[in-house]
């Protein structure tokens, strides 16, 4: 009886204890009451070196955020083939183990035990890596806690293979420092690729050895506008750029953290920095031209490249440098809102038009999507676009990013394109997060329900069709963000509720858990040091106990 009765009270256990983890994992099994506690100097062994940076990233969260330090046992190379399933000969503390199985690509398994400690299992690299992130969300949230874990075992895998996050850099410039924070702060919500917009009408802010006079005459505006379009304007010197040396520097701090950059150069509109530093590149080469002093610029200022064989010679030159600077499979050429107006208005453009038999300015578009498809599938890789790009058709291998309403998406997976979905009004986080919100904004709201409900694969969709979405992304456009402080201050919560919507299992996806799970995840923002909106509290009425 009294069996019976221990056996009961541990299943009550399990079904009381709740968990903060986000995303939400697929499986966590309470495995006892008994728990285990990371003490100084617990020591950190992996099982091959490719681990090694999982573990200094772990030993290095512990001292920085709770002032524990760690000792990483390093593992040492050997000539010898390892098995993946053997266990590890010496098990005390904390141990990283690749298990090197042909699963699902960051998936893990964590367990937790009192005798034995932490036991992270990865399919991969990768899933190491995750296995440390929820490792870290069982840790407390402010020093001088002690970090006392159950014991547990949690089984968990990614839902989609692309779960993204973008960030404009062009309407305002963020340090170097400040990128590799925004992709740790990817990395923390196992997020897997950073989409870097590079360039618009506004500034062109990524080095080109072909082409120096774009950062040189392009990478700078004369002012921009206050308060929102069209605001009032004021003169304001603003500039900056990265160099080759600064973005290999985060391309290679992003893959530590098992993050793809994807890079953007957007073509054939949004290129006024583009026709500022080269005019004869315009459809009105006789015109000045500058960087776009404000936003809003769609049909009001002719921003388009005009199709002559230097403007395709400037390309080719650009995407090749860009292929071999960034070393990640995709390459962004934007394609959206390019104004047809300035090509009908051009008598040269017509021209060209009807000496190719291009039957529209659609179809304009579409060659210069084309030729810079071929430039980069020279290189070995892949290109995305907005999902204008569709438009006047484009070949299979591209890859579309769905920005508009989601049935521009369904179109793209309807023609065989695997497809990103990003659609603005869910997951645009420069957008306002609650009407009441002071801080200056666009049109809203878009609030952490929202994100967090937001529908990835539409309904009505053949399984074939399905299996072409590739994820879903959150995008930070920074016309109203000049501050690292309001950047952070517009993506979280948001970028959480995103997190566990890419990752986390349908069936295990719950917003009364995840708006539970909320308070304790802005405690970790603030152990981050990271600035927040409280609107989510604000709107549900809860009063936050600090």
């Amino acid at each position: 009886m009294a069996a019976i009765i221990a056996i009961s009270s541990i299943a009550v256990q399990a079904q009381e204890r709740q968990f903060n983890i986000i995303p939400e994992p697929v499986e966590i099994s309470t495995t006892g009451d008994s728990t285990y506690r990371i003490g100084r100097n617990t020591p950190i062994h992996v099982s091959e070196t490719s681990l090694q940076f999982s573990a200094d990233y772990l030993a290095d969260y512990m001292n920085r955020y709770l002032g524990i330090p760690l000792q990483i046992e390093k593992a040492k190379p050997s000539k010898r083939k390892t098995d993946p399933n053997a266990k590890p000969a010496i098990f005390s503390g904390i141990f990283l183990v690749d298990k090197k199985k042909d699963e699902v690509s960051g998936g893990y398994k964590l367990t937790i035990s009192a005798d034995k400690g932490v036991l992270i299992e990865g399919n991969d690299v990768a899933g190491v890596f995750y296995g440390v992130q929820t490792l870290i969300q069982l840790l407390p949230t402010r020093a001088g806690v002690l970090p006392i874990l159950p014991s547990v075992q949690i089984v968990d895998y990614p839902r989609f293979a692309y779960r993204g996050m973008h960030l404009d850099v062009v309407r305002h410039f963020f340090p170097v420092d400040f990128i590799k924070k925004y992709i740790d702060y990817l990395a923390l919500h196992k997020l897997n690729y950073f989409h870097w917009h590079l360039t618009d009408d506004q500034a062109w802010r990524v080095e080109m050895k072909c082409c120096p006079e774009l950062t040189q005459q392009g990478s700078v505006r004369e002012g921009e506008i206050f308060g929102l379009y069209p605001g009032k304007y004021e003169p304001l010197p603003y500039g900056g750029y990265y160099t080759h040396e600064e973005v290999r520097e985060i391309v290679h701090y992003a893959a530590e953290r098992q993050i793809t950059v994807i890079p953007e150069i957007d073509i054939p509109g949004h290129c006024m920095a583009v026709l500022a530093t080269y005019p004869q590149f315009s459809t009105t080469p006789d015109e000045p031209k500058k960087c776009a002093l404000t936003w809003g610029i769609f049909n009001k200022f002719n921003n388009v490249l005009a199709p002559k064989p230097e403007v395709f010679d400037f390309l080719k030159d650009v995407f090749s440098e860009l292929c071999d600077l960034f070393p990640g499979q995709y390459i962004h050429v934007g394609g959206d809102e390019c104004a047809k107006r300035w090509w009908e208005e051009s008598e040269d453009t017509q021209r060209f038009m009807h000496e190719h038999n291009l039957k529209d300015e659609k179809a304009l578009q579409s060659y210069f999507i084309h030729y810079v498809q071929q430039v980069v599938n020279g290189k070995g890789k892949t290109l995305i676009g907005w999902d204008e790009i569709l438009e006047g058709g484009i070949s299979e291998d591209c890859v579309v990013m769905n920005w508009r309403r989601p049935a521009s998406g369904i179109k793209a997976l309807k023609t065989e394109h695997r497809t990103i979905f990003t659609c603005s009004a869910w997951s645009y986080f420069n957008l306002k997060e609650s009407r009441t919100q002071i801080e200056i904004g666009p049109r809203g709201p878009l609030s952490l329900e929202k994100v967090y409900e937001f529908q990835i694969v539409p309904d009505s969709l053949k399984s074939e069709q399905e299996k072409l979405i590739w994820g879903a992304q959150g995008c930070l456009w920074t016309e109203y963000i000049p501050t690292t402080w309001k950047a952070e201050f517009a993506i979280f919560p948001r970028m959480s509720a995103l997190s566990e919507n890419v990752w986390s299992p349908l069936e295990k996806k719950d917003w009364n858990n995840f708006a539970r799970k909320v308070e304790k995840q802005v405690e970790r923002y603030e152990l981050w040091g990271a600035r927040y909106s409280d609107a989510f509290f604000r709107v549900q009425d809860i009063e936050r106990k600090r």
